[in-house]
């Protein structure tokens, strides 16, 4: 069995019992960085052998932990902080058990995007997660044409010497919406910075950070947002004769037709 476990953000005092338990009782780590765990390994007296996991060697560190595996040990993967595989190695691992009929379960913890969207004041009954932007710009662009109009709060990950650069970006390609900027999760210089992009509040650029974005207008919210006769004649370029356009549009007001009528004479 593999047990991808989930390990403190920041505060090391943040983990489970049954996460340190089930660290106790495996017989190999693999870990993102083997210094950083063994940080928090010695913090709970737990001496195990590590193996290093990260995204450079995810498809030969795989190979040696089926192995292992494939003989009767129990292991656990853990990324640098969090839960491993969100924005963080542990795909192609998972891939390769799935394909080989091997059995893995998660050991619940934190998660920096939950904790973030939780901190943010933002609606949180529907989000996306977009990890990193992309490095390179048409990338970027294409991500953005995909999750523009996505009615769900958007959550990304960013490195403190790209904050502010990608705060830009993201201003350019979604428009002047709430955002929080979240840092330093769970340690003692926590900080939340709620703002709008284009025009956010000054902050220390330190720490790692995640960006939480609110969701796009939904297509009412949008389409009332116009006057009543660009409303109208929004219906009526899609091929809806006057009065459907009429109809639809006290629809999306909740307005009766004859108000839309009145207001659309000219048309």
């Amino acid at each position: 069995m593999l047990y991808i476990v989930a390990t403190p953000i920041g505060n090391l005092g943040e983990i489970t019992y049954r996460a340190v338990e089930t660290l106790k009782s495996v017989d190999f780590v693999a870990a993102e960085d083997t210094r950083r765990t063994s940080e928090l390994l010695n913090k709970y007296g737990i001496k195990k052998p590590l193996i290093s996991y990260h995204k450079f060697s995810e498809k030969a560190s795989s190979a040696a932990i089926l192995d292992r595996l494939a003989k009767g040990q129990n292991g656990a993967l853990v990324s640098d902080a969090g839960m491993p595989l969100i924005s963080d190695p542990g795909g192609t691992l998972v891939d390769a058990l799935v394909e080989n009929g091997l059995e893995y379960t998660v050991i619940s913890g934190p998660c920096a995007c939950i904790n973030a969207l939780v901190l943010s004041g933002l609606d949180c009954s529907s989000f996306m997660m977009c990890g990193f932007l992309p490095d390179k710009t048409g990338e970027r662009i294409k991500l953005m044409e995909k999750i523009a109009d996505v009615e769900s709060t958007l959550v990304f990950y960013c490195p403190p010497h790209d904050v502010l650069e990608n705060l830009d970006f993201l201003y350019r390609h979604l428009g002047g919406r709430k955002a929080s900027v979240v840092r330093e999760i769970s340690k003692l210089h926590e900080q939340v910075i709620r703002g709008r992009l284009g025009s956010f509040p000054e902050f220390t650029v330190k720490g790692e950070m995640v960006v939480v974005v609110e969701k796009a207008k939904s297509r009412a919210d949008k389409l009332s947002a116009m006057s009543v006769t660009e409303h109208v004649r929004h219906y009526m370029s899609l091929g809806y004769d006057k009065k459907e356009a009429i109809k639809k549009t006290a629809s999306d007001r909740k307005v009766a037709k004859s108000e839309i009528y009145a207001e659309t004479l000219s048309l």
